[in-house]
C-alpha cells in the first residue's frame, strides 16, 4: 500500500510539473500573434500549437509522439484550451510559419557576466558502431552537424542570444552578433575568440571588460591607446558554465535534430533553447520560494 501511495504521489508531482511548464509556455506564447491570418479557420490558435512544440522538445518526442501523448492526457490539453487534438502535419506546418519569429522569444537582454561559446547538434542518428567500424574510412561523410553559438548569463545560467549556422564556421564570426544587443559588464570566452577586433568591440561598443585568454602567438598589444586590456583569471573560470548549459540541453532534450529541412531544424533547435530557459526559470523560482522568507516571496519580480 505504501508503495502504491508513493507511486501515486510521484505521478501527481510529475503531472504538476507539466502543468507549471504548460502555464509558463502559454504565457510566453502570448508574444506571438494568436492567428497569422484573419481568414484562419481558428480551430487551433498559435499559442496552443506553440505549447505543443515546446512539449515535444521537453519530452524528446516526434510530432506523432507528442500527438499520442496529448491523446492520452486530455486533462493536460484542457489546461491550454485544446479541445481537439491536431494531426501531426498541423505541427509541421506551424514549424515553417514561426521560423522567423520564434527567436524573438529569447528576450533577456541584461546580465553582469556573459559567457560565449559554440557547440554542434547532430543531423543524423547513425550509431557510433556504424561510423567507426562499417564506415571507418569515411567517418567525415557520415557525421553532420549544425553549429550553435550562444551567449549565456553566468549567474542565472539562462540563454540570452544565439546564432545558428548550417556548416562549420570560425567562432569569431558570431561573437559580435551575439553581444551587440546585450547590456553587460564582463564578457568571457575561450581562445577561439581571441582577436583585436573582438576585444575592442567589447571595450568600446559594450563598455565592458573582455576576459579572453591570449593565444600562444597572439600579440598582447590589443590596446586602447597604449594600455593593455587586463585578463582576470578568476572571472574567466565562469566560462565553464556555458559548457554546463550545453550538457544539460543535450542530455535532457536530445543532441540530434530530427527534422530534415534547414528551416525546421532551426525551429527545433531554438525550441530546445526556449524549453531550457523555461525549465531553468521554473527551477530557480521553486528554489527561491522554498528557502526565501515570506516578504521576499511577495516582492519576487524575477520573471517581470
Amino acid at each position: 500500500m505504501l508503495r502504491i501511495n508513493g507511486e501515486v504521489s510521484l505521478i501527481a508531482k510529475e503531472y504538476e510539473d507539466y502543468l507549471n511548464f504548460v502555464s509558463e509556455a502559454l504565457e510566453l506564447a502570448k508574444k506571438i500573434p494568436r492567428y497569422f491570418s484573419k481568414y484562419s479557420n481558428k480551430i487551433y490558435c498559435n499559442h496552443q500549437k506553440f505549447v505543443i512544440v515546446i512539449l515535444m522538445q521537453k519530452l524528446k518526442l516526434t510530432t506523432r509522439g507528442v500527438i499520442s501523448f496529448l491523446r492520452s492526457n486530455p486533462s493536460l490539453c484542457l489546461e491550454f484550451g485544446l479541445l481537439r487534438i491536431p494531426v501531426h502535419t498541423t505541427i509541421i506546418r506551424f514549424f515553417l510559419k514561426i521560423k522567423n519569429i520564434i527567436g524573438l522569444l529569447l528576450n533577456i537582454r541584461q546580465a553582469i557576466t556573459v559567457a560565449v561559446d559554440a557547440t554542434g547538434f547532430e543531423l543524423e542518428a547513425k550509431s557510433f558502431y556504424y561510423r567507426t567500424k562499417w564506415n571507418s574510412e569515411r567517418k567525415w561523410k557520415t557525421k553532420q552537424y549544425m553549429k550553435l553559438s550562444v551567449a549565456i548569463d553566468t549567474d542565472k545560467q539562462l540563454i540570452l542570444d544565439y546564432k545558428i549556422r548550417k556548416k562549420f564556421r570560425h567562432d569569431t564570426l558570431d561573437f559580435k552578433n551575439l553581444l551587440k544587443d546585450l547590456d553587460v559588464k564582463h564578457v568571457v570566452a575561450d581562445k577561439g575568440y581571441d582577436s583585436k577586433s573582438n576585444r575592442l568591440f567589447v571595450v568600446r561598443k559594450l563598455k565592458a571588460t573582455p576576459n579572453i585568454p591570449y593565444r600562444k602567438f597572439s600579440s598582447k598589444n590589443h590596446l586602447q591607446g597604449k594600455k593593455i586590456i587586463p585578463f582576470d583569471e578568476s572571472t574567466y573560470h565562469q566560462r565553464s558554465k556555458v559548457e554546463t548549459v550545453f550538457s544539460v540541453i543535450k542530455r535532457k532534450y536530445g543532441s540530434i535534430l530530427r527534422n530534415k529541412s534547414y528551416a525546421t531544424q532551426q525551429v527545433e533547435l531554438i525550441s530546445k533553447l526556449i524549453v531550457y530557459n523555461l525549465d531553468r526559470k521554473l527551477n530557480y523560482l521553486l528554489l527561491i520560494l522554498r528557502v526565501a522568507p515570506e516578504p521576499l516571496k511577495i516582492n519576487f519580480i524575477y520573471f517581470n
